[in-house]
């Protein structure tokens, strides 16, 4: 595994996900496409609370004191208890995206990080660094689906029109 590009696609996902949240208006980004199913507003603050408090956080945790119990986190919990439909979208994503240069300013600046230190979780049971820096990239990649399928659907919900045209989703 290369720690450098999986760290080079975090950097690139920054703009990703700016070009994903750019020019959303409050009905997109209030829209679910189904009652259980979180808005874009509760995903971007998700990925600002993941950022801090998860990955950052954890993977930090695992390089410099595995053996220290970790803090828990409950990232369900978070969508009520921190108000995440009460929050402000622009706000949310400049704010993540802040944190995402932060995060990666950080690991670019790790030098000869021991990415097999293992972290023993009482559940999950040993968690490297390694495995925590490849579940934060493809954490990003399961929200860019979860933003693409979202705005499908709210495109389709907003449109009297066929997309059989576009092809099969």
């Amino acid at each position: 595994m290369d720690h450098g590009a999986i760290v080079n696609k975090l950097e690139d996902n920054r703009d990703v996900f700016k070009s994903l949240f750019k020019g959303v208006i409050p009905e997109e980004y209030l829209w679910r496409p189904k009652p259980e199913k979180w808005c874009l507003l509760e995903i971007i603050c998700h990925l600002y609370d993941e950022e801090r408090e998860d990955f950052r956080a954890r993977l930090k945790h695992t390089l410099e004191q595995p053996g220290v119990p970790m803090q828990k986190i409950d990232p369900q919990a978070w969508v009520t208890e921190r108000k995440y439909m009460s929050r402000d979208f622009e706000e949310m994503v400049k704010m993540f995206l802040e944190e995402r240069a932060e995060s990666v300013k950080w690991l670019k600046s790790l030098l000869s990080p021991s990415w097999k230190n293992i972290y023993l979780h009482p559940a999950a049971g040993e968690l490297s660094a390694e495995m925590f820096l490849s579940n934060w990239l493809a954490h990003d990649y399961l929200h860019f689906r979860q933003i693409t399928f979202t705005k499908y659907h709210y495109l389709k919900a907003n449109f009297s029109t066929r997309f059989d045209y576009a092809g099969e989703w």
